[in-house]
Formats: C-alpha cells, structure tokens, sequence
C-alpha cells in the first residue's frame, strides 16, 4: 500500500542505505533508471550520470547514515543536467533525524532521493484552479502559456489567432488579479499538483531489494 502510494508521485523518488544502494524507486523513478540519462543503477547502486553529481550524492548519502545533519542535508537541493541537456533537481531528505531515526531503526534506507524536471508545470484540467477562480475551459488551455512562454506559442499549440489568446490572458489575468504574467506564471505553480496524471498511474513497476 505504502509503494503504490509513492508510485502516485509525480517526482521520481529513490530510498537508499549510506552506501548508495537502492532500497526502492518508485514508478516515476524506475521510469528515470530506465531511460539511464539523468540517474542509473550501476551494480545495485545509485549514480549520477554526471561523475561530479555522483560524488556529491556518495557524500550526502554518507552523511545521512552518520545522522550528521551539519550538511544540512534536509532541504539540500542539487541540480542534475540529463544527457539529453535536460536540466533536473533533486531534494534530499535524511531519514535518520528525529523521530524517523526510530521510525526507520529496522530499515536500511538512509535518505530518499527526489527528482523532478526543473521545469513548471500543471494538469491543464487543474479542478482547483477552476474553482477557484470560476475558469472556462477555453480559459484552462489558455494556461499552457505558463510553459509555452508566450501568445504566439500557445496559438500555435492550439490552432487559434494570437488575438483569441490574447483576449482569454486577459479574462485570466482579470479573474486572478495577476497585474502581469510573472504573477500569474507564480500564481498557477501554486496549485501544481504533485501527483501524476491518472493514465500514468499503474502498476507499480519499483524494485523493492
């Protein structure tokens, strides 16, 4: 129950012990493993495919083991650049502090291992966009703007005149309050979700070792 709920996350999550060895990926993460461009698992180990990252990871991994939170390891976040020149970062969290030093004291995993793209994004059906703010959905496509980067781009995605993306951005920033669109791109990354789409949800494919 517990893996099938982390498989629902969007980031790609790795538990591993002080040496690097991976303990579990969940579904986003085996995903990540597979395609060998950013993360891999070389001999049952985590590594980066960037040697510098690797030895960044080696370290933080081993400090969590210690317990050593002189690292601030919680809250560390470390940027990742993919083969493909895909820019990710990842977010360590310790789990040998506090209380998850006992919660975890029959466990061998030290640290999880978030990974995401860095890159904003947000389910164009978002419901509670919708609600809050009373959009159309015409209005809800219009939010591609936020990664697409533009009117031009968002027309062209969807095969309408820039003056029809210009009138639904103004409706938007109407509804919203957003005064320009640096607003209303920090307005929609606070209603990103952190789970995945429904069609990606399936069967957990993670290797629990």
């Amino acid at each position: 129950m517990f893996a099938d709920t982390l498989d629902g996350l969007d980031a790609s999550l790795f538990l591993v012990d002080t040496d690097g060895r991976l303990i579990h990926a969940n579904t986003a993460g085996q995903a990540m493993l597979d395609a060998s461009d950013v993360l891999l698992e070389l001999r049952g180990v985590l590594m980066a495919c960037d040697s510098t990252v690797s030895q960044t990871l080696r370290q933080v991994f081993a400090a969590a083991g210690r317990g050593d939170q002189a690292h601030g390891i919680n809250g560390l976040a470390i940027s990742m650049i993919g083969l493909d020149g895909e820019r990710h970062v990842a977010h360590v969290l310790s789990l040998t502090s506090g209380m998850r030093r006992n919660a975890s004291a029959a466990c061998s995993a030290v640290a999880a291992l978030f990974v995401r793209k860095a890159a904003l994004t947000i389910l164009p059906r978002s419901e509670a966009l919708r609600n809050a703010f009373k959009l159309t959905p015409a209005e809800l496509r219009v939010l591609a703007i936020v990664e697409l980067g533009g009117v031009p781009e968002v027309a062209a995605a969807l095969g309408v005149a820039n003056t029809t993306i210009k009138t639904h951005v103004r409706r938007l920033f109407e509804k919203t309050g957003a005064a320009r669109q640096a607003d209303f791109v920090k307005l929609v990354a606070g209603y990103a979700t952190p789970l995945r789409k429904p069609a990606e949800c399936r069967q957990s494919v993670g290797a629990t070792r």
